[in-house]
């Protein structure tokens, strides 16, 4: 982590979920950290992601869509962490033009500002196994053809592709990590715009029973602080650059076994099974479960934090902070 003291880091969406932890973690190894968010309700920022440790950073409340704006705020920065995007899926469906504005066209622009301002940074993009789509095989590696089920997956797919074009054709160094079900403190629970867990876990600590719509699916999860260590060995490698690795964990479970997880840890609760509502079977994508070979072998990143766990960090977390999160 010695690569990041004293360097000059840029953490886009850095208020939300993910962005707040690597904030934290760059802070702790010396870096100066600026965080970019338009703190938009429905895209996850959140000022309690970041209370305990704001004034060792800088904030900048701002759109990735300002193209000027962010032409001043990559230069001089040695890092770039591109977190910033729509996650909703239903989201993406029901306003294809907004998720195209920031998935997409942002995506482009926030490359243009480096290109023309700081080709020197160094840049990963958060990017998504959604890209998939329905999987042709288990698990599925970074060679699995993409065919996405909704406007997210796709806006997303080109955003990708904008960073590693850009790493190809002008140098600019860039990498993209495929997430799978990142989960953890911080995570948006008040809807499903980033995780039906979230739900889930809002609802158990509430003391509500959740659905589980399905419930055979199989899926695995990456636990937060596992996402941040695969972030910050992409930055800190050239043997990343112009290269994309899926995430994903140890083990797989159906939904179903993860509700029993859910209710155990949390020691009680309850939850229905449903069948999916018909808007959300269109864009499921059935069972999924990542092969992370790739970045094992590469970075030498493995998952460390178990889903047993992961989920009774979660829960502990929300039990004493749900009024900041709903």
């Amino acid at each position: 982590m010695n690569d990041f003291a004293g360097r000059r880091v840029l953490i886009t969406g850095g208020l939300g979920f993910i962005g707040s932890h690597l904030a934290r973690r760059l802070l702790d190894c010396g870096a100066e950290v600026t965080l970019v968010d338009s703190l938009i309700p429905e895209y996850g920022g959140n000022l309690a992601n970041v209370r305990e440790f704001a004034n060792r950073l800088r904030i900048n409340i701002s759109d990735v869509r300002d193209e000027h704006g962010m032409r001043v705020i990559v230069r001089d920065q040695d890092f770039l962490f591109n977190l910033a995007g729509q996650t909703g899926h239903l989201d993406s469906m029901r306003d294809p033009q907004t998720d195209l504005e920031i998935n997409s066209r942002a995506q482009l622009s926030i490359l243009e500002a480096c290109r023309g301002n700081n080709p020197d940074v160094r840049i990963v993009f958060a990017s998504t196994r959604q890209l998939y789509g329905r999987p042709m095989y288990l698990p599925v590696d970074e060679a699995h053809p993409v065919h996405p089920v909704d406007v997210n997956g796709i806006n997303k797919l080109s955003g990708e592709w904008y960073h590693l074009l850009y790493n190809d054709v002008y140098g600019l160094r860039a990498s993209a990590l495929r997430l799978t079900n990142t989960y953890g403190p911080h995570m948006r629970i008040k809807d499903a715009r980033q995780t039906f867990l979230g739900i889930w876990i809002r609802r158990v600590v509430s003391g509500e029973p959740f659905e589980v719509w399905g419930g055979e699916q199989k899926r695995d999860f990456t636990y937060v602080d596992d996402a941040v260590n695969a972030f910050l060995l992409a930055a800190a490698s050239e043997e990343a650059n112009g290269r994309v690795f899926n995430l994903g964990g140890s083990e797989v479970v159906t939904l179903r076994e993860l509700a029993d997880l859910v209710v155990r840890m949390h020691g009680g609760g309850s939850y229905v099974i449903r069948e999916f509502p018909p808007e959300n079977k269109r864009i499921d994508i059935g069972d999924f479960y990542s092969d992370w070979s790739s970045i094992n072998k590469a970075l030498d990143w493995s998952p460390t934090v178990n889903l047993d766990d992961g989920i009774a960090r979660t829960l502990q977390f929300y039990k004493a902070h749900l009024a900041e999160y709903v």
